[in-house]
């Protein structure tokens, strides 16, 4: 009997042990983790901060904010907008000062044009902010290639 052959081979229930088996199987594989590369200045190094943030979002830069400002006092900022997702002031890492930025972060464009026009120049603690829209993706090595490439093909200087 061929099906009795079968179950002999696979310790009885075939389908559950083959089941089994390439469950085991996939969760020996190590998940390959999303790498960033940034470039600037001449520089190429992985970013994985960004890792954070959704891919799809709309991103303000907030700039001119003063070392009293905390993500806390950004998220108050821009609370009243409902798809406001995520604020950070970036800090040094050596001095835990406020490098004078930070970010804002949302899924409607309609709430990211709206803050851009209502938030700028207001001041989130001792300082009038000023906002730009984000150049985060500006950065990513895979985009300064091919930035350079469609200039190399112009004849321009890279």
């Amino acid at each position: 009997d061929v099906s009795s052959g079968i179950n002999a081979e696979y310790g009885g229930n075939d389908a559950i042990a083959q089941a089994e088996a390439a469950n085991k199987i996939k969760e020996k594989k190590p998940k390959k983790s999303k790498k960033i590369v940034r470039t600037a200045a001449g520089e190429v190094w992985e970013d994985n901060s960004l890792l954070e943030w959704d891919d799809n979002d709309f991103r303000i830069f907030v700039g001119d904010i003063g070392n009293e400002c905390n993500d806390e006092m950004l998220y108050r900022a821009f609370s009243k907008y409902p798809s406001l997702v995520k604020v950070k002031v970036i800090r040094d890492k050596r001095s835990n000062k406020t490098k004078g930025y930070g970010f804002a972060s949302f899924k409607d464009s309609g709430d990211y044009i709206k803050a851009m026009r209502e938030v700028n120049g207001k001041y989130i603690g001792n300082r009038p902010c000023k906002l730009r829209k984000s150049t985060w993706k500006d950065r990513q090595l895979s985009v300064v290639k091919k930035k350079n490439n469609e200039k190399q093909k112009l004849g321009l200087k890279i």
